[in-house]
């Protein structure tokens, strides 16, 4: 399918101009919020600049203002819904999980017994944590059919106790809509009234971004609906608790009160007391000062909405028109050999968008390749982020409904978990079945553009081709032979993730246990969270230039390049000298608060006090959640001669081999340069190869501009000695090597895996797509994406902790295995 005929219409009364008015990176993740429009910025920040709205706890005038507003924009808020205010009250809360929160901790205090709850297995994780506070048990419906049956015999009078039953009106995982009749059914097998009360909670979150929500039918209403914004507007980010007045007094009860809860409060008695405020539902559940800038902002952000999309009827028939597209072309996706590309969850045998009752505009799948084989993740969206595709993967914060649509029991995630699954991580498929779902949400602001973007990146990188249609092998198969490589280039790293100090040719470079002498011995820490930063999230850092001055002792940082300003061109200067003390911390980080995390392992590391180091790096980083960076070193011993020690940490290939410092998996990182070259090939040619088909419109020059070796940030690259005889990727078949005429051995661990920090340009400090987008189709191999390989010294250690030297020049000798952890493993 095409673009759309311009000449129609996404639906009547939507404009056209959503193709045009936005700024293009493809936001497909709107079911995690919308995008909002800078009008809306605009418009709250001139009502700012306008007006002075003080505390609404205050009687002065500029409080009575916001108080005023807050109560129109209250009643505005209710008539978005169709909510008479004779009928429900709105309590303004942070999102929507604090207002589900609200309700859970009012049933806790309504009753001595407790309360029983039972919720859709569907339900989004904050729906499901309410269950640990339902002393008189809780109940998972895994069905649809589980709902009706429990309606129609358990939901009765019979059961004595307060009860509540929770689901979400639409999916947040896959856009299924659920019946909104049994609220009602509910209500009408159950009268109101003790001892025998069942109450039904609404999580409208998912289904009010794209969808009306009409409450004007009070006998069908949710007794709570709970929603969150920003899900609609954007921003700002502020959330609701709708409740039907004639369910709040179950809400009386709520033990806890902040400010502007009471009418009086007696402290200091024997008998504590005080008067809960009884004028409105919203008076006595908004605990302290409410964000009103924020419900001010709502006020603009209705009326903008109005203004670019009509109504919310509007949005739900253009979204169902895009997602309709959507699933059409995905569902049409075929590999050479006919097989499917996409495997979708959620959908009924029936399902193709149409109907608004049974399917919202989200999309949940995985991904096959020509074998069957299901692609990661993990994978699918590190590269869509290099292509300026935003998607979201996982679990989506729906346990039930991902494990029932993956076939997943609670034996299988508790087994997975010990094995070290968790939330967010990149274990993405176990026991040869996928462990998250990949999302595409629709919203207001999508557009043909999006869809043909999106569909394009699945073409180039996920539609398989026929096995003679490939430029480039995978991996060559060479017969052992006499090694011609030398040493190119040898590079120390002295800080993570900063710039590479290339060992000049001519001096030789102590080897130690953990690697080349200073190699990732410092790292830059973000002070709140203890993590290391890195060049995934800073770019910037490749233009942090460290250089070791060996013979005066000093390492030197340079930040910026020649396009810098003077300003941030500036240099630093650190004593290599253990002894020299006059800028570190005398006692070592040991807290949690401050000890650092390196790939999951935690650290002990010494932090530099000086203000002169720590704004060194922030001013040029632009870091804003600090006072100042710390950098950091690693521990050492207290010897006269440094040696390195690091806090246990070995490498992930083997455990057993020999520590390493701040480096990601091992003690040394190696590529070819003919690998490199190949590589390039394939990047200016557009190659397609194992996962790919024809490259799509969503590249970009970068895609045809080669990539320097130093973008791998490689300890050494090596090369043939005759130029015209490169073997690329030979370096795939080595088990081990030795180096220099002094035939220093080291040990091959395996293939790096690579990800989307080999697309920050370590001149500029700046990203492209490039190399990684070619990466993903030429070198993908068990399910990785793979450059380079990790090695370690394997020689004993000798005086001082040195194992021996290496240099630029240096004659390599591999040597040559059955390359069996590289075997073909497409997906």
């Amino acid at each position: 399918m095409g673009a759309r005929d311009m000449s129609m219409p996404y639906c009547l009364g939507y404009s056209d101009e959503i193709d045009v008015i936005r700024e293009y990176t493809t936001y497909l993740d709107h079911a995690g919020t919308t995008l909002y429009a800078k009008s809306l910025i605009d418009s709250f920040s001139r009502d700012l600049t306008c007006h002075l709205y003080g505390n609404p706890h205050s009687m002065s005038v500029s409080s009575q203002l916001s108080t005023q507003r807050i109560d129109d924009i209250r009643l505005r808020a209710l008539r978005f819904f169709n909510a008479s205010p004779d009928e429900f009250d709105l309590v303004f809360v942070a999102n929507a999980t604090a207002a589900i929160k609200l309700v859970a901790d009012a049933f806790r205090d309504s009753t001595g017994p407790g309360f029983w709850y039972g919720y859709h297995v569907d339900a989004h994780t904050s729906l499901v944590g309410v269950r640990e506070l339902a002393e008189r048990g809780s109940r998972c419906f895994t069905s649809d059919e589980e709902v009706e049956s429990w309606i129609d015999g358990d939901a009765g009078p019979a059961q004595k106790g307060v009860r509540l039953f929770a689901y979400p009106a639409q999916s947040n995982m896959h856009g299924r809509r659920y019946p909104r009749r049994w609220c009602e059914s509910i209500r009408t097998r159950n009268r109101e009234g003790p001892p025998s009360s069942v109450y039904t909670l609404l999580d409208a979150a998912s289904l009010v971004s794209t969808s009306p929500l009409d409450l004007s039918d009070v006998a069908a209403a949710p007794d709570f609906t709970v929603l969150s914004f920003y899900k609609i507007f954007g921003f700002p980010d502020l959330g609701a608790l709708i409740v039907r007045k004639g369910a709040a007094r179950v809400l009386e009860h709520r033990r806890f009160f902040g400010g502007g809860t009471v009418d009086m409060v007696l402290t200091g008695e024997a008998q504590p007391w005080h008067a809960k405020k009884e004028s409105s539902i919203h008076e006595r559940l908004e605990d302290g000062t409410l964000p009103f800038h924020s419900i001010i902002a709502l006020d603009c952000a209705f009326e903008t909405h109005r203004r670019l999309f009509g109504s919310m009827e509007n949005v739900a028939a253009h979204t169902r028109f895009l997602a309709k597209q959507l699933y059409t072309r995905m569902a049409m996706l075929r590999h050479y050999n006919d097989e499917r590309v996409c495997h979708f969850y959620g959908l009924g045998p029936s399902s193709d968008y149409c109907d608004s009752l049974t399917q919202g505009p989200i999309l949940a799948f995985n991904l096959r390749n020509s074998h069957g084989m299901w692609v990661g993740k993990s994978e699918v969206e590190k590269l869509a982020s290099i292509k300026k595709i935003q998607i979201r993967s996982g679990t989506l914060c729906n346990p039930g409904g991902t494990a029932l649509s993956l076939g997943w029991t609670g034996a299988d995630m508790l087994r997975h978990y010990s094995a070290g699954l968790r939330c967010g991580d990149e274990h993405d498929i176990m026991d040869e079945q996928p462990t998250g779902i990949l999302r595409v949400s629709l919203g207001a602001m999508s557009s043909m553009r999006d869809i043909n973007a999106f569909m394009a990146f699945l073409e180039e990188f996920y539609v398989d081709k026929p096995p003679e249609d490939l430029l480039v092998p995978l991996v060559a198969s060479f017969p052992p032979q006499q090694p011609s490589f030398y040493v190119e280039s040898l590079s120390v790293f002295p800080i993570k993730s900063c710039g590479a100090f290339k060992v000049p040719d001519g001096q030789r470079w102590e080897v130690r246990r953990e690697g080349l002498a200073w190699d990732r011995e410092w790292c830059l820490v973000h002070q709140g969270t203890g993590m290391t930063l890195n060049q995934k999230r800073y770019p910037r850092m490749a233009l942090i230039q460290p250089t070791l001055d060996l013979t005066r002792e000093v390492l030197r940082i340079t930040r910026g390049d020649a396009a810098s300003s003077p300003e941030e061109r500036k240099s630093l200067e650190i004593s290599l000298r253990r002894e020299n003390t006059s800028s570190l911390t005398t006692s070592l980080c040991q807290n949690t608060s401050k000890a650092s995390t390196v790939c999951g392992d935690k650290v002990v590391l010494q932090a530099y006090t000086s203000p002169v180091v720590s704004t060194f790096f922030t001013h040029f980083l632009g870091v804003p959640w600090a006072e100042r960076s710390q950098l950091l070193p690693p521990t050492r011993k207290p010897t006269a001669c440094p040696v390195l020690s690091q806090a246990n940490r070995r490498p992930p290939h083997a455990r057993k081999a020999t520590r390493i410092l701040l480096s990601n998996e091992s003690p040394l990182l190696l590529i070819s340069r003919s690998s490199v070259n190949r590589l390039n090939e394939a990047i200016k040619s557009g190659a397609p190869n194992t996962n790919a088909g024809i490259p799509g419109p969503g590249s970009n020059s970068s895609s045809k501009k080669a990539v320097a070796a130093d973008v791998f940030r490689a300890n050494l690259v090596v090369a043939e000695t005759i130029p015209t005889a490169e073997r690329p990727y030979v370096e795939d078949t080595w088990q081990s090597l030795r180096i220099g005429s002094e035939q220093m051995p080291f040990a091959v661990l395996g293939s790096c895996e690579r990800c989307q920090m080999v697309c920050v340009d370590q001149l500029t400090g700046q990203r492209w797509d490039e190399p990684f987008a070619t990466l993903a189709k030429t070198r993908k191999i068990n399910r990785k994406i793979l450059f380079g390989r990790h090695i370690s010294p394997a020689a004993e250690v000798g005086e001082g902790g040195c194992l021996g030297t290496v240099m630029v020049g240096d004659v390599v000798t591999p040597s040559f295995g059955d390359h069996d952890d590289n075997d073909r493993n497409e997906e």
